[in-house]
């Protein structure tokens, strides 16, 4: 089976979760105990660009970015609600129209 960089960050956030530190070694033995083989140049590519990174604030970061589009769509379901009972009042006035 062959390992994308997906399964090397995946490895490393387990790692920080853990409290562990992310390094070679750790996401190597990570990677290793799925039974897969470890490609050196991704495992040391990732540890290079998470140097000095707070991982912490970054999927900080990324829960608030995927959050961020519910909110206008909540205002539009909001902004729909009237539009749909101005189209009932509209309806039983003319209802209302039949019976004199």
């Amino acid at each position: 089976m062959k390992v994308t960089k997906m399964e090397y960050v995946y490895a490393a956030l387990l790692l920080h979760k853990l409290g562990k530190e992310v390094s070679e070694d750790g996401i190597k033995a990570v990677v290793a105990a799925t039974g897969t083989s470890v490609d050196d140049s991704k495992v040391k590519s990732l540890v290079a660009s998470l140097k000095g990174v707070d991982i912490d604030a970054e999927l900080a970061n990324a829960s608030m970015a995927s959050a961020a589009p519910a909110a206008p769509a909540a205002e539009a379901k909001k902004e729909e609600a009237p539009k749909k009972e101005e189209k009932k009042a509209s309806a039983a006035e003319g209802l209302a129209s039949l019976f004199g």
